[in-house]
């Protein structure tokens, strides 16, 4: 599938405002991945709202990033007003990157998913904390286990999951990828082995959301993504072979997306 050609008359803003929701005083690496896979993708501006803490080591990683600081180490649902108002100046959202699995945490996750309408990205643990019946306008990005408690949460099982699935596009990760939409189902065969480390979730999650803001089509962005995820990382093992990271897939995202 191709992109959309950009119009060189375009301004700042016109091709795609990503916010990224997440991280944790545990896990201050995964926002930054996938943001700047975001701005990778070909986005135009990428903020991250994170922990105070988090939100400063970003900024120190890249200049590139603007961040919100939210007060503590972890998130709690004193800040979902208004990180859900927030959320209205951008058109995709992604939450869940390095976010945790704490009691108050889970309870934020689960409120923001719900409250905000426009297009999201649901990643990581913010997918152990929602229902189907719950978010619309979504690619949801889980692991094989993941996908289980997705499921298990909202009382369906693989079998009649497109039953429950409304507006949302499920990418389950695994040696097959394998994209779940109400009306249909497609399989991805790229990727490699070396792809089981870390933060390679976090960059799916990041670029799947810039697709999605310049294309404003879940499934088409959810394709796009995953087949070329896979891409880099069938590039990325004949240097590396299973010594890649994550960081190493950021640079060749551009070039997947736009230059073949």
């Amino acid at each position: 599938m191709k992109l959309k050609k950009r119009s060189r008359k375009s301004h700042k803003g016109d091709n795609g405002r990503v916010l990224v929701i997440g991280g944790s005083i545990d896990y201050a690496g995964a926002v930054y991945l996938a943001g700047m896979a975001a701005f990778r993708a070909g986005v135009d501006n990428v903020t991250i709202v994170a922990p105070e803490k988090v939100a400063w080591v970003v900024n120190c990683l890249s200049p590139d990033f603007i961040t919100v600081k939210v007060k503590g180490d972890y998130f709690t649902t004193s800040s979902v007003n208004k990180i859900v108002e927030l959320s209205k100046k951008f058109d995709v959202v992604v939450i869940g990157n390095g976010i945790g699995v704490r009691k108050e945490t889970k309870k934020f996750a689960a409120a923001v998913a719900k409250k905000i309408k426009a297009f999201k990205v649901i990643d990581a643990d913010a997918i152990k904390s929602v229902k189907l019946q719950d978010v619309s306008n979504s690619i949801i990005t889980p692991h094989e286990k993941e996908f289980e408690i997705l499921l298990k949460n909202s009382g369906c099982t693989e079998k009649n999951v497109k039953s429950k699935i409304g507006s949302n596009v499920i990418i389950v990760k695994a040696a097959e990828d394998k994209i779940i939409s109400k009306n249909k189902i497609a399989y991805n065969k790229t990727g490699h082995a070396g792809m089981t480390v870390s933060g390679t979730g976090d960059v799916l999650a990041g670029m799947a959301a810039g697709i999605l803001a310049q294309e404003r089509n879940l499934w088409k962005a959810a394709v796009v993504a995953a087949y070329v995820n896979g891409k880099i990382g069938e590039k990325l093992s004949k240097k590396f072979g299973y010594g890649m990271t994550a960081s190493d897939m950021l640079d060749l995202i551009g070039s997947e997306l736009w230059l073949t």
